[in-house]
């Protein structure tokens, strides 16, 4: 099967890769699982979210699929309260930029129900097999699945997640470096309601986040991603599921100062190491975009966002190459590459100083970053100019 363009991976940017070049006239493929949905139910809620920052839901927007999201299962985020490990503390709000929102919660699940009706109803060529090795010459790469199935194409994208198969068969290399650190996640019932707001606590065990949920009949609900050093959330998931819960909810009332009243699991715990991954984002007739190119830490909450980011900056690069250049051709590729470079790189200064700042347990550096918290939020300007930051 020849077909110009083959996009390897059907999660997110996958799907959005697919459909953002196909609604651009370009003629792709998609190879992967097909994923299919049970039917939505009011109090279930799919255990991993994003935050979906202003630019990704304007992208979102623009090749169709926003608009299909449940507006009932979608949480604006109004505000955020972020807490050091001493008294310093910054209050961001949406009105000090004019913004609507600072961002959107999104549930997983939602996105790629949605992205995988889009692409269904699109009618775009969508082969349901996993991919298994790859040859290339100096025209076209040619792609063979796990079934046998052989796709030539002029140019590969890698939308395979953070282990990448195309990536590795590639050879290109990737560094990996452990934060020593475990995402914990779940979803907890809260006493006192969020307000919109999304919260997020530094302290010596790691960084803790709590983001604001559609309310449940049970009331107010928050999802939570703990980054917690490797000791602590091993402890921690080790402990039988009862004491689990309890112990959980116990250290999240100290932690939190019982912002939120109590705090409640209301499911099992899930789980993830971290690590900061750093690629070429190129190879010879290949782009990788989301995790097959980069991963940072959560903490800022912006690693899909830039997924998303380098989707639009593909499309764009390949919709606005010259007549007489192919979608493979180097000078494409390393234009796609220029394009990315400052914003992934930005991202990954940004996630990774604030990890290393509060990771340190220094009296000079606590002194130095509670103080840091307390100048900005006294700044106005700076604050405003943090969110706008935020909202691309």
């Amino acid at each position: 099967m020849k077909t110009p363009i083959v996009i390897c991976g059907t999660g997110i940017v996958g799907l959005a890769t697919a459909l953002a070049l196909a609604r651009q006239g370009q003629q792709v493929t998609l190879v992967g699982p097909r994923q299919t949905f049970a039917p939505v139910t009011p109090e279930a809620f799919h255990p991993r979210v994003y935050a979906i920052s202003p630019a990704s839901q304007q992208f979102l927007t623009s090749i169709g699929v926003w608009n299909l999201l449940e507006a009932q299962r979608l949480t604006a985020v109004q505000a955020m309260e972020i807490h050091g490990d001493g008294a310093g503390r910054v209050n961001l709000n949406a009105w000090q930029a004019a913004i609507p929102e600072l961002a959107w919660i999104v549930e997983s699940g939602e996105l790629e129900r949605v992205l995988t009706q889009a692409v269904q109803i699109f009618g775009l060529n969508w082969v349901t097999e996993k991919f298994s090795h790859y040859t290339r010459s100096d025209a076209e790469v040619c792609m063979t699945t796990e079934q046998g199935t052989v796709l030539q194409a002029e140019l590969l994208i890698a939308a395979d997640g953070a282990q990448s198969p195309l990536r590795a068969a590639a050879g290109l290399p990737v560094e990996i470096k452990p934060y020593g650190v475990t995402a914990i996640v779940a979803h907890l019932n809260c006493s006192q309601p969020h307000q919109g707001t999304a919260f997020q606590w530094f302290n010596d065990q790691g960084v803790l986040a709590l983001l604001p949920m559609p309310a449940t009949q049970a009331g107010a609900q928050v999802s939570l991603v703990w980054s917690l050093k490797e000791t602590f959330a091993q402890a921690l998931l080790a402990l039988p599921a009862s004491e689990q819960a309890t112990e959980l909810s116990a250290r999240l009332a100290e932690l939190t100062s019982g912002r939120l009243g109590e705090l409640t699991p209301r499911g099992p715990l899930s789980a993830f190491p971290l690590s900061l991954n750093q690629s070429p984002m190129i190879g010879e007739r290949l782009a990788l975009v989301g995790d097959a190119a980069h991963r940072l830490h959560p903490l800022a909450g912006q690693g899909l966002n830039l997924g998303l980011g380098d989707v639009q900056a593909l499309v764009s690069t390949l919709v606005e190459r010259e007549a007489f250049r192919g979608v493979g051709d180097p000078m494409v590729l390393r234009r796609y590459r220029r394009a990315r470079a400052e914003p992934v790189l930005a991202m990954r200064m940004v996630t990774d100083g604030l990890h290393r700042l509060f990771d340190a347990q220094n009296a000079p550096a606590a002194w130095l970053r509670n103080i840091g918290m307390t100048l900005v939020d006294r700044l106005p300007m700076l604050k405003r100019q943090l969110i706008v930051s935020a909202s691309r």
